[in-house]
């Protein structure tokens, strides 16, 4: 016990080796920037103001999205996908395993559930005790059910997913807009350490270096962005890409594809003046999402409206206790 929590501990300290490494080549292309190229190479101060000033709110809003990205947490399933007290026993006391898929079946009718597991089961976490929502995926290093997960990033050392999917995409481009800011501004004073028109000085080092990080930077980061960027027209995720989501009817890619205005909405919400900062504007709760097929909705009416179901814990946590009076009342009278 001692040595799996002492594997663990170490497990999460490596975890954060990747922001580390991307943090210290950020502070290192600051100070090369500002200091040695703006501060110590550059002599007309307009141009020098001008550099300074697009550079620092390309670095502001790099920090800005790569900060959220790590910290926000990845966003779990409510209370409504967990097993009632009843519901939990009469599941682990059911051996038979066709028993076990009926009694999930009959939990999952009063939730917005429409996504199978490719058995054609619903899908339940063993792990998390829950009934996983539509697009919902159990993470084995953050230990928890992620909600509308992508992927696990080992370079923001988090899951993305429903909660920070937006701030993900927004950390991508303003990478890209930073790497390109850099390299167009630098190119020139490259040019003239490379044949020489500059005196070798510590910032030729640092210029030079700041032109060959920024142009491979930017095309690992185009390619990435990029098909993100495919991801959200087609309002996939990329363990959706991977493996397509299976319905009732049978797997579907576009399951969950409702044209691209609407998919875009989804994700940077309907609110344009808010797509470009980092601050949670996607729609809906990540418990349920629409379908690019309507019919599978309109099957129980009760799920067709999100809000039907989207009632308060406490309100649910009284629902049980009185249906758990009314069976002890009736056991007691019928014994």
């Amino acid at each position: 016990m001692a040595l799996s929590r002492g594997l663990r501990c170490c497990q999460r300290v490596f975890s954060w080796i990747p922001v580390l490494i991307i943090t210290s080549v950020v502070l290192w292309s600051y100070y090369a920037y500002v200091f040695e190229l703006c501060l110590f190479t550059l002599t007309n101060t307009f141009e020098k103001v001008v550099y300074l000033l697009i550079f620092h709110v390309c670095f502001v809003m790099f920090s800005w999205t790569y900060w959220k990205s790590i910290f926000t947490p990845p966003a779990s399933p409510c209370k409504k996908f967990q097993l009632s007290y009843s519901d939990k026993q009469r599941y682990e006391l059911e051996e038979r395993p066709d028993a076990q898929k009926l009694i999930l079946v009959e939990i999952a009718k009063k939730l917005p559930i429409f996504t199978r597991a490719q058995s054609g089961a619903i899908r339940f976490c063993d792990r998390c005790q829950i009934l996983k929502p539509d697009r919902c995926h159990h993470c084995s290093v953050c230990e928890t059910c992620v909600l509308k997960m992508d992927h696990h990033c080992p370079w923001v050392n988090n899951c993305v997913g429903f909660s920070n999917y937006k701030f993900f995409l927004l950390f991508l481009s303003y990478s890209m807009l930073y790497c390109v800011f850099i390299a167009a501004t630098v190119f020139q004073y490259f040019l003239k350490f490379w044949v020489g028109d500059l005196p070798n000085r510590p910032a030729k080092f640092h210029v030079l270096f700041l032109m060959f990080v920024a142009l491979m930077f930017f095309v690992s980061l185009m390619f990435l962005f990029g098909y993100h960027c495919w991801l959200v027209a087609k309002n996939r995720s990329t363990l959706e890409a991977f493996s397509a989501p299976v319905f009732v009817s049978g797997p579907d890619r576009n399951g969950f594809n409702v044209g691209i205005r609407k998919n875009l909405q989804q994700v940077f919400g309907e609110d344009r003046r808010l797509w470009f900062i980092p601050v949670f504007t996607s729609q809906g709760n990540g418990h349920y999402f629409p379908l690019k097929n309507r019919s599978s909705e309109s099957q129980n009416p009760l799920l067709a409206n999100e809000d039907m179901w989207e009632e308060s814990d406490d309100e649910n946590e009284l629902t049980d206790l009185s249906v758990t009076k009314k069976l002890s009342n009736n056991l007691d009278h019928f014994f």
